[in-house]
């Protein structure tokens, strides 16, 4: 027959172990969200910003000008312009963004 080894379990876990058992092991850490400010550098939403910003540049002059019925022509066909572009320049972020 085997020898049987008793102890106390109450012994057992009052006492503290001076070595852990658990080695850490290194793990590498990869973001979910690569995401860059320089990704807003993409030419075609600079293109896109700057033909904006440069037609709502030629409206402020034109105002300053004097040449009134030419300046609010250039305001009507913005006021639609500006939101259209905008989302679609949005859109087009969104869509070719690699996440």
């Amino acid at each position: 027959m085997r020898k049987t080894q008793w102890f106390n379990f109450r012994s057992l876990f009052q006492k503290p172990s001076l070595t852990s058992s658990i080695k850490p092991r290194p793990f590498n850490a990869y973001s979910f969200v690569p995401f860059s400010p320089l990704a807003m550098l993409d030419p075609t939403i600079l293109t896109i910003g700057g033909i904006v910003l440069g037609t709502a540049f030629t409206e402020r002059m034109l105002e300053r000008l004097g040449v009134i019925d030419l300046a609010d022509q250039f305001e009507k066909v913005m006021r639609f312009i500006l939101p259209v572009t905008f989302y679609g320049a949005l859109f087009y972020f969104f869509a070719t963004f690699m996440f």
